[in-house]
């Protein structure tokens, strides 16, 4: 087990070349196993939840290689396997192997899915879209055993916009017999990356990116070359750096429309932020001020850059109020931020954060994903030292954390437990 040390008190300053969409390039991962032979995926991040996927597509018979950040999928071979269970929890997209895999072969076995504990995550929109494709479906001592002779199309209503459904019923539906229409579909730019793909493999998807998608349905599909995009979620906690140490970070190779919720209420709050046709720029030269939040489905404000947000916000002059709407208990940042000296009240799914002038570097805990990137972000901004532990969370989602926010002068640093452990008490490591 690692932490990360940090020494706060810098601006930090410079560019940053974002690493490849991990939401993305799990989709994707899920994809693969719809056309026999080799796909090739470019730009995929280097993170524990990419290197898991692609452990588990071999359970099912897929042969994986990574040349640099290219990842080589022959899926030539596959066959129903035995996943093992504690890999299937530690990434929650493993249950999204669910339909594809029953479309290429008719019957697949797969665990309870995982991932951060950040509230209720129900599959129930997954289940019923599968079953109205034709999925004969068991649950049994929490493993998930699907079978169909063959799928077919189907009209499928979600009852929630949820990104995750959405792109596992285009996946399945991609191979069914006739046409499948999702209504209120999720439209996150992930949604648009996946009918992308799909079609260049051969599959005819239409509407993404709008609340209607229609697939339909071929007999085969075959491999391709795809580049997986720039994370707009990492992108989003970069900008969020510049911001909160009062510094000036310029986040190149991305779609600025992808970041209209985060870019408008870095704006309301009083940041300086300038945008070109693949690059925002955020910085902040004095004190930003308190705002309102509510997190919404795209394009609303990202529920994955609540928990960094509120960290800006904690130094923020006034009262904030940041609104969770879709996930309950991503509230995990809220008792750790206020052990830096945060004042965060939260009342129900509501932080109120009065804002202090000024964070003090202690030990904290990630308790998930995001969780933890609002801690680093905070640690930068506190004056002393800052050590995050659980860093395995962070490593889920941010490829080298550490080393690009070094390269923006941040005084960060990986340090094994072990190694922090044996050090006096009161001694800083930066």
């Amino acid at each position: 087990m690692n932490a990360l040390v940090i020494a706060g008190g810098r601006r930090l300053l410079g560019e940053v070349d974002v690493a490849g969409s991990k939401n993305s390039a799990l989709a994707l991962m899920s994809a693969v196993v719809l056309a026999e032979g080799t796909t090739i995926l470019h730009n995929v991040p280097d993170v524990s939840d990419t290197r898991t996927k692609a452990q588990l597509l071999q359970v099912f018979g897929a042969k994986t290689e990574w040349h640099g950040s290219s990842l080589h999928v022959d899926c030539s071979n596959l066959h129903n396997g035995e996943a093992d269970e504690e890999m299937v929890r530690s990434i929650r997209t493993s249950f999204y192997l669910l339909g594809p895999l029953v479309a290429r072969l008719g019957r697949v076995t797969l665990p309870a899915p995982g991932g951060c504990k950040i509230g209720a995550r129900p599959v129930d929109l997954h289940i019923k879209g599968l079953t109205l494709l034709g999925a004969r479906i068991d649950l049994v001592n929490g493993v998930y055993s699907l079978e169909a002779d063959s799928l077919l199309g189907a009209e499928i209503y979600l009852d929630f916009p949820s990104a995750g459904a959405t792109q596992h019923l285009m996946t399945a539906a991609a191979l069914a017999r006739g046409i499948t229409v999702i209504q209120n579909a999720a439209m996150e730019p992930e949604v648009t990356v996946l009918a992308d793909f799909l079609n260049r493999m051969g599959a005819r998807v239409e509407g993404a990116g709008t609340s209607t998608v229609t697939i339909q349905g071929m007999s085969s599909l075959s491999p391709c070359e795809f580049r997986v995009p720039s994370d707009r979620l990492q992108a989003g906690t970069y900008m969020l750096a510049g911001a909160i140490t009062g510094g000036d970070v310029k986040v190149k190779g991305i779609l600025p429309e992808h970041q209209s919720g985060l870019v408008n209420k870095l704006r309301e709050a009083g940041a300086e932020v300038s945008e070109g046709s693949d690059w925002i720029r955020v910085g902040a030269t004095e004190r930003l001020k308190g705002i309102r939040i509510k997190t919404m489905p795209y394009p609303g404000f990202p529920t994955d850059i609540q928990q960094p947000m509120a960290a800006l916000l904690t130094l923020a002059e006034g009262t904030s109020v940041v609104e969770e709407t879709i996930y309950e208990s991503r509230i995990g940042h809220v008792q750790e931020l206020n052990r830096m000296g945060a004042n965060i009240i939260q009342e129900s799914r509501s932080s109120i954060i009065n804002g202090v002038s000024q964070l003090r570097g202690t030990v904290v805990v990630a308790s998930d994903l995001r969780a933890g990137a609002a801690l680093v972000l905070a640690g930068l901004a506190a004056d002393g030292e800052t050590i995050v532990r659980n860093v395995h969370f962070i490593d889920r989602g941010y490829e080298r954390l550490e080393e690009t926010l070094q390269g923006l002068g941040g005084r960060i640093v990986r340090i094994p437990e072990d190694e922090l452990r044996a050090k006096r008490v009161g001694e800083t490591v930066l």
